[in-house]
């Protein structure tokens, strides 16, 4: 337990302070008089653990920009249950090493896409030159001082494990953590007996590869905003190869700096030519591959508004990456299905903490933007149909079937629908006449549509029970994934190689072989395959990505998720751990398989 009498008893103290630096402090305090009399030698310890005690019970702290600390109440009480309320970081030999650790860890808090100033550096350099002011008040400005740096300390490290925003705030329905594996003062204590504060960021970080990429992006992209020239390409029409192309060196510098262009190739093209020629084409390319654009070569109206964002926008979509994969809860290395919302791309992997080159990558269509976005959502996909009903959902019946159907009778019959009374494989079709018509218009009847050239779901369907009924499927419409952008959907996701996506949902389920999956795609009867072991499926959203080469993809925001994002952060507040963990309530009954 630290010794607190020091403090109490200590009648001269040093303190040392030089600007830019840390402040360094040893031993301090001038005591009252009555005070320094006392003759119980305990009186020293009760007092300060009464100040802290009183602290922590009030939930309020006046040094922090934030004063309220109700959600980490437990965390800090936890921290100073452990010595007995007495200081953690004043009146010890090793406050001056341990208070300039954690002040710096503070301030380079940037390091991880968090903001210094949700910690309150500056305030804690402050209020240290000040705290061993003799006088009445000092015992209280210790405990404030003290506890003041813990909270700022564990906000931190909670901000960096779990991020600063409740994603299910934001309609990001991914699921909860099972219980609390991090402990957070135990982490402080253990740091600060072996000298490691400034590894406290290692302790909590995300593991994901992708995170620790994006975190080495980041601080390149910061440099890079400070250092790269501006382009500020502008252009009548679109500039093809061949074409002059105006501002070519700060457009070549700009490449170079992102490495879409090596050096050498920018070093012998810069100033040589003003035409749109040579390397620079191969640079471009890979600009636009990265940018979720078409890989033309030419430079259109999306590739010169793409050119044109500053880089700070992608430092901030760098930051907002990192926020939302510290909400991922803890990921198992099985086989797992990754959406990435805005790339339009699909992986398949046999491992998510190792994304690359042998894992199965392939395009998808997503909802649209404006009317049938697709949810951000964590789901376990328990098995496929081959050769599906697609089965209408009442919204697309009432929107746009029926209003078809009223038009012409016939389309029904010339679509391949046909109308049930309930959903489900094995359900019998009712014949189409003018009573059941009536009973389709008081919703006593469903429509679906058989299996065949003509499904929407095309031959495969890949099921995940959720809230939000989505699925991945097949489709006959594959010229979409001819488009950059491939927002067009209802809300489901198509995807591009069903065969493989199969292959790989099936590899480990007896009887499955590759022939046998062809086999099923195209034998015209509807059969649903069980999974032995359900495959983790995430649909994700961030603009900001590492892609499985090594490179650093941004896409558009297309469903204005970074804004919001943008916005919650702007907004102070500790999260709360009631909104990460599952609860200890009843168990929420699983939903409804169709059948």
């Amino acid at each position: 337990m630290l010794n607190t009498r020091k403090l109490i008893f200590q009648q001269k103290f040093t303190f040392k302070k030089r600007w830019g630096r840390c402040a360094l402090l040893f031993f301090f305090i001038s005591m009252p008089v009555q005070l320094l009399q006392a003759k119980d030698i305990a009186t020293a310890d009760a007092i300060i653990s009464q100040e802290i005690t009183a602290i922590i019970a009030a939930k309020q702290h006046p040094y922090l920009k934030l004063t309220a600390f109700q959600n980490r109440k437990e965390d800090i009480d936890n921290l100073y249950k452990t010595t007995n309320y007495q200081l953690l970081w004043l009146g010890n030999q090793h406050s001056e090493k341990n208070i300039s650790a954690a002040l710096h860890l503070l301030e380079k808090a940037a390091v991880h896409g968090l903001n210094p100033v949700n910690y309150d550096t500056e305030t804690l350099r402050q209020h240290l030159s000040t705290v061993s002011k003799p006088g009445p008040e000092v015992v209280k400005r210790t405990a404030l001082y003290d506890t003041a740096l813990s909270l700022s300390l564990l906000r931190f490290l909670h901000d960096l494990h779990y991020g600063r925003v409740n994603p299910q705030a934001i309609n990001f329905n991914l699921k909860l953590r099972e219980k609390k594996m991090l402990d957070l003062p135990g982490l402080i204590h253990e740091a600060m007996e072996q000298d490691t504060i400034a590894q406290l960021p290692v302790a909590v970080e995300p593991k994901l590869k992708q995170y620790q990429r994006l975190k080495q992006a980041l601080l390149l992209y910061r440099k890079l905003a400070a250092e790269a020239p501006i382009v500020e390409l502008t252009a009548d029409k679109p500039i093809h190869p061949g074409n002059k192309l105006p501002k070519n060196n700060n457009l070549y510098k700009l490449l170079t700096a992102l490495g879409d262009l090596p050096k050498e190739n920018a070093d012998n093209t810069a100033n040589k030519s003003t035409l749109y020629t040579g390397k620079i084409i191969a640079g471009i390319k890979k600009f636009q591959q990265r940018h979720g654009l078409s890989a033309d070569g030419v430079i259109g109206k999306e590739t010169l508004a793409a050119l044109n964002v500053p880089l700070k926008q992608r430092v901030r979509q760098i930051e907002l990456a990192m926020e939302r994969l510290r909400w991922l809860p803890e990921l198992s290395v099985d086989p797992s299905i990754i959406v990435n919302i805005p790339a339009f791309q699909l992986w398949a992997t046999s491992d998510i903490h190792q994304m690359d080159n042998d894992i199965l990558n392939m395009k998808v269509v997503v909802g649209k933007a404006l009317e049938n976005q697709t949810p951000v959502l964590m789901a376990e996909m328990r098995f496929i149909d081959f050769m599906p009903y697609w089965n209408i959902p009442s919204n697309i019946l009432k929107n746009e079937i029926l209003p078809k159907i009223n038009q012409n009778p016939a389309y029904l019959t010339q679509e391949n629908l046909e109308l049930v009374p309930r959903f489900g494989n094995e359900v019998k079709a009712v014949a189409f006449n003018k009573d059941s018509l009536a009973l389709l218009k008081q919703g006593a009847l469903k429509v679906r549509q058989r299996p065949g050239d003509k499904n929407a779901l095309g031959r495969v369907k890949f099921i995940f029970p959720n809230q939000s009924d989505v699925y991945l499927h097949d489709t006959p419409a594959n010229a979409m994934f001819g488009k950059s952008r491939r927002d067009f959907s209802h809300g489901c996701v198509r995807v591009e190689k069903p065969e493989l996506l199969a292959e790989f949902v099936l590899k480990n389920q007896d009887k499955w072989s590759k022939e046998a999956v062809q086999g099923a795609m195209q034998t015209p009867k509807t059969q649903r395959i069980i999974l032995n072991k359900p495959i983790p499926v995430l649909f994700f959203y961030t603009t900001a990505f590492f892609d499985r080469h090594e490179n650093l993809a941004f896409y558009s925001d297309i469903y204005g998720h970074d804004a919001v994002l943008q916005t919650a952060l702007d907004k102070p507040g500790d999260l709360s751990d009631q909104s990460l963990f599952i609860s200890k309530s009843p168990e929420t009954p699983p939903l409804a398989i169709v059948k």
